[in-house]
């Protein structure tokens, strides 16, 4: 298999691990293997930088509002964390950070913190009071549980003087072992483990009954801050406990060079400590750093969870299902003989596809050993004693439609061709429409998408806003009621109104996750702009085109999904009556005129003095949009040392040529 076949097999992987943990809330790989295909990627892509167009960050955190919370908006996002699980991949975590700051070797310094496993939970202090709390929910808006965090013993209502008038403190409410096992002890309802037992207690409509439940919280990060509290992260922690907060006594300041020891240390102590972790979390000490590094995706580049090995178990494997995703992907998983890995209870474990069946020789009526790799996502190891069953044979036919399932060479997925003609296609393609990275409509979750599809009431995207008008018919079915109905047209009224970025994903075009749909709306601003856009696109070698394959991180190959998807008459037709029932905002991007780099289309070229990298993230924070190839829509070219044919194509274009310092100057740095 050649390196070009090998990374589209790889993304086309990453892709189907993000649609079945994003969009599914059914994750079918591993956080280690999810990991090892992105790192196989970059490593292919190292050695082949002008295919880097055709990679993609996926990145997507957090989950849904519950059903009867109110939201509330973080003020800055809450996100998520890379993983690494051996010291291979902290050493490269290290070289990516040296990289993207052109540091030369010198000794990095961290601040570790053991992961406890809990509920992420944002509180909010205005003129030093603690006026509301959030869960993470989805990243950018959570569930509002101020009543309930009241109830947390020792948490500090107010804070002294020298608190800034305005800070969100964040850290992870969690449940000890002990108050775990009491409370599965004075109950009927069984919780599976500290974890959901902490989530389930913090998260309930009365107040009073997180009240009865001994939780706990650990302080250990910082979202917005109006004022400045410390230099270091460290010193930021020292602060938080001198503002009484509770901060993990095994946190440590350390150089580079301890990692690994202290990795091993907190890992020898785990199974004695009174609450559960799953790994050790490493943040550069020093902020200034930190904000230099940024995010990239879903994760800060400053920091990363360095997991645990995974736990271990064996059973039956009784069936495989095959899984018909929005795409037309055909995804295997495991049915086993339910058994307890790590203090769950699994009954489905992730297969991959065909060839990871093929490979392990896995069959139905096995004794297979599985893990839980980052104490999250059950996977297959391999086949411990061989049952009575034949080797598997993967479906050439679609289990919804029938239709001819295919495998392109270059890929590791079968698709069903069937399209839109396959019920499981259009159902799947609704739930994401609704999940909670795309409208997140209150009260759509899966199982009520299915039930009215299932009805003939869901058909395609725009039904879901006709259903306010079967509110009485909804009110009468089982498991339904006035209230319930009325809640479920607010829900649905309340999401008229949407963004760019989230319109894009909800669309479920191939290969536009998250970040893509980020990039694209920062791109062109407006949904007008966009369409418009997309539709003159289908001229191939028009300028169209060439701007769409110029956006740095889209690629021929997503410009290729883009562009198909724009030459399919229903789907116009389905954005034609989506628009009817919406208010579609134009990007965030577009309000940072206080900016003087705002909307403006940039290419840097030659050698600068900073990290292209870092460069580059400096100037779209500011609001500008980062291409690969200089246009006659480009605004400005960022000219280093050794500037090769993109600053010629700039002169003769009579586009505006900067030089670093000028840019330096114009970004405020």
């Amino acid at each position: 298999m050649t390196d070009k076949t090998r990374l589209k097999t790889l993304l086309a992987q990453i892709d189907a691990a993000n649609q079945a943990y994003h969009e599914r809330d059914a994750p079918e790989i591993s956080d280690a293997d999810y990991d090892a295909l992105r790192r196989e990627a970059e490593t292919i892509l190292a050695a082949h930088p002008t295919w880097r167009a055709e990679a993609r960050a996926l990145a997507q955190v957090g989950g849904r509002v519950a059903t009867g919370f109110t939201k509330l908006r973080h003020i800055v996002p809450m996100l998520s964390l890379d993983n690494v699980f051996t010291p291979e991949e902290f050493t490269e975590f290290l070289a990516r950070i040296r990289r993207f700051l052109g540091l030369d070797q010198s000794a990095l310094t961290f601040v570790a913190e053991p992961k406890i496993d809990g509920l992420s939970i944002s509180l909010t202090y205005e003129h030093r009071r603690l006026t509301r709390a959030a869960t993470r929910g989805d990243g950018t808006e959570g569930e509002d549980v101020t009543a309930n965090i009241l109830t947390l013993p020792g948490l500090p209502r107010d804070l002294p003087a020298d608190a800034p008038d305005l800070i969100e403190i964040r850290g992870e409410v969690y449940m000890t072992k002990a108050d775990f096992l009491a409370l599965n002890a004075a109950q009927e309802k069984q919780f599976a483990n500290p974890r959901n037992a902490a989530a389930g207690s913090l998260r309930q409509l009365d107040s009073r009954i997180t009240a009865s439940r001994k939780l706990s919280l650990f302080a250990y990060a910082c979202g917005e801050a109006s004022q400045p509290v410390a230099q270091t992260h460290w010193q930021y922690l020292q602060k938080l406990k001198e503002w009484g907060f509770a901060v993990n006594p095994l946190s440590a300041p350390i150089p580079e060079s301890e990692a690994a020891t202290f990795q091993t240390q907190i890992g020898a102590q785990r199974a004695d400590l009174p609450y559960d972790i799953d790994g050790v979390v490493y943040k550069i000490n020093d902020l200034t750093l930190q904000n230099r590094l940024g995010f990239v995706g879903r994760a800060p580049r400053w920091a990363t969870a360095w997991k645990f090995p995974a736990e271990k178990a064996t059973t039956l494997l009784e069936d495989i299902e095959i899984q018909v995703g929005r795409t037309g992907a055909l995804t295997p998983r495991a049915k086993l003989t339910p058994v307890n890995v790590g203090g769950v209870l699994v009954t489905y474990a992730t297969l991959h596809n065909e060839d990871e069946i093929a490979r392990k020789d896995i069959r139905i009526g096995d004794i297979v050993e599985l893990q839980r790799a980052g104490d999250v996502i059950p996977q297959i190891l391999g086949v411990v004693k061989r049952g009575p069953g034949a080797p598997f044979a993967f479906p050439t036919t679609c289990p919804a439609c029938g239709a001819h399932a295919v495998r392109d060479e270059d890929e590791a997925i079968r698709r069903c061709t069937g399209g839109l003609s396959c019920p499981a296609q259009v159902l799947e393609r609704l739930i994401h429409f609704c999940a909670r990275t795309a409208f997140d409509i209150e009260g759509m979750g899966e199982k009520t998408v299915r039930e009215f599809f299932t009805l003939g009431w869901l058909k395609s995207p725009p039904d879901i806003f006709a259903l306010p008008a079967r509110e009485p018919e909804i009110a009468t079915r089982e498991g339904w009621g006035p209230v319930s109905a009325a809640k479920l047209s607010a829900a649905i009224n309340a999401r008229r109104v949407i963004g760019l970025e989230k319109f894009i994903f909800a669309l479920g075009i191939r290969r536009i996750g998250e970040t893509n749909a980020k990039l694209l709306a920062r791109h062109y601003g407006s949904y007008t702009a966009w369409r418009a856009a997309m539709e003159a696109a289908n001229v191939i070698g028009s300028d169209a085109r060439l701007e769409l394959g110029s956006i740095s991180g889209i690629g021929p190959t997503i410009a290729q999904d883009l562009v198909a998807f724009f030459a399919e008459p229903h789907n116009l037709a389905t954005l034609d009556a989506l628009t009817r029932h919406l208010t579609i905002e134009d990007a965030q991007a577009a309000t940072l005129s206080d900016s003087p780099l705002a909307g403006k289309v940039m290419v840097f070229t030659g050698t600068l003095s900073m990290a292209r990298p870092e460069a580059k993230a400096r100037a779209e924070a500011l609001g500008a949009k980062v291409t690969e190839s200089v246009s006659k829509k480009t605004d400005y070219v960022v000219v280093g040392e050794d500037a090769g044919s993109k600053a010629k194509k700039a002169a003769e274009l009579g586009i505006t040529i900067l030089t670093e310092a000028q840019f330096r100057d114009m970004a405020g740095l």
